[in-house]
């Protein structure tokens, strides 16, 4: 596992390590797109409906590589999940095509700003590419990696990237957690979580 993060940190020329480091041999798998003969006989529209169904919370994932002169990166994701507790492990899907990954690969960390039921329009910022995504937007760095962790989200999780796999026409990033923090009413009198349904936000109704 450790052995592919340091091949791809390698590939987009994020720095890996001061020593020497055993590489597996293996080569990294090409990131190309999806041939016609690994497509499963599905509608893409069905498949995008029923799955719809599930709802997700949403984030926005942010990195800041000082060497970077076009600034701090950030897109809107609704693909997180904690992976593991021991160690503190997250992940995160993105697609092959993100022009905002390797800014984020080059950086080797991250942070995952999970947002609140009002924060819709922060999402949609962060939704579109080509923009000045970070215009107006209060941030501070994150505490163990210095990412723009964004000043209003109600919880953040501070990551560096541990792993990143294939999974078809996207990557599978695995960060190991550095630090995180709530700022949320721990009695659940908050606005609760931004949700993402059948194409459409929500919110949670207890």
């Amino acid at each position: 596992m450790a052995a592919t993060a340091v091949r791809y940190l390698r590939s987009v020329g994020a720095p890996t390590a001061t020593g020497p480091v055993p590489v597996d041999p293996l080569p990294r798998p090409a990131l190309r797109a999806v041939g016609d003969d690994e497509r499963l006989p599905l509608d893409r529209g069905k498949f995008r409906r029923v799955l719809g169904h599930f709802a997700s919370g949403v984030t926005i994932v942010t990195a800041h590589d000082p060497a970077d002169p076009s600034g701090p990166a950030g897109f809107a994701c609704q693909s997180f999940s904690s992976l593991s507790l021991d160690p503190p492990l997250v992940t995160f899907m993105v697609a092959r095509t993100s022009t905002t990954w390797p800014r984020i690969a080059r950086a080797g960390a991250f942070c995952v700003n999970i947002l609140g039921a009002d924060q819709g329009a922060l999402c949609r910022g962060f939704a579109v590419s080509g923009a000045d995504k970070f215009a107006g937007v209060a941030h501070s760095p994150a505490p163990a990696t210095g990412s723009p962790l964004l000043d209003s989200v109600p919880a953040w999780v501070d990551c560096r990237i541990q792993a990143v796999h294939t999974g078809g026409d996207h990557l599978i990033v695995v960060g190991r957690v550095e630090a995180l923090g709530a700022t949320a009413d721990d009695d659940g009198d908050g606005e609760g979580p931004l949700l993402f349904h059948r194409g459409a936000f929500g919110r949670f109704s207890g």
